[in-house]
């Protein structure tokens, strides 16, 4: 099975935040999605070892051999060393150190304490997260935050000390995070952009930038992948 680049692919560069972190948003950025559903529907789930609030399944390797072999390439080479330019990299070759399905099935009434909190998925700078959501219905998409007592958009390792000793603090005070996916300002937080959900598109950025899901408090777990919040993340080195 080969997944092939669209004719209709769109690519928008974004930047948000007062630290201008590098945003990619591909629309229509394989096709064939509706295999990619297809296939998750034979997949056998399981929760992560992480604090994601759901169920993940490895995904297909024809899907990590398009991003590495046909998808990265044409933002590299075709679009004027985008990639490189736009998030400040070097080098050619892809590694992936996470190529899952996502399925959002924790309700919000279960979360555990971190997850009800924006999060960053390591604190390299220079590593790479993407997502490809894979659902039709408004089931939320990815939004970035501030911490508001340090200002810090982006955790990485010179700052983590700093954060987690601000954040201790603060979840011990008046300010607690309420139970529910964060999906907006909060005390300790401002959303600073987000990015809806559309069918087929796919956001990059930063694994050092806080982000969360935007899950609405009427979000009713779907542990269907044709019909619950599917999407794939990957975390991607570029060397």
């Amino acid at each position: 099975m080969n997944f092939r680049l669209p004719d209709d692919i769109t690519v928008k560069a974004l930047e948000f935040g007062r630290e201008c972190s590098p945003l990619l948003v591909i629309d229509q950025c394989i096709d064939r999605p509706e295999v990619l559903v297809e296939l998750a529907s034979e997949c056998e789930f399981s929760p992560p070892k992480q604090a994601f609030p759901g169920v993940r399944a490895v995904a297909p390797e024809a899907y990590q051999a398009y991003l590495a072999l046909t998808l990265f390439p044409h933002l590299a080479v075709a679009l004027q060393p985008l990639l490189q330019t736009h998030f400040s990299l070097t080098g050619d070759r892809v590694r992936f150190s996470m190529c899952h399905y996502s399925l959002v099935t924790t309700p919000a009434t279960q979360l555990g304490m971190i997850q009800r909190i924006p999060h960053v998925d390591s604190f390299d700078s220079q590593g790479l997260a993407t997502v490809h959501y894979l659902f039709r219905k408004p089931l939320g998409g990815t939004a970035f935050y501030r911490h508001r007592k340090t200002g810090f958009e982006v955790i990485n390792e010179s700052r983590k000390r700093e954060y987690f000793r601000s954040l201790e603090a603060e979840n011990a005070g008046p300010d607690l995070p309420e139970s529910g996916y964060i999906n907006g300002d909060t005390p300790l937080f401002e959303q600073i952009t987000r990015q809806e959900a559309v069918y087929n598109r796919m956001l990059i950025y930063r694994r050092s930038s806080l982000h969360s899901g935007c899950i609405d408090p009427a979000f009713v777990p779907d542990a269907n992948p044709a019909t619950g919040r599917l999407s794939i993340n990957s975390f991607i080195d570029i060397l």
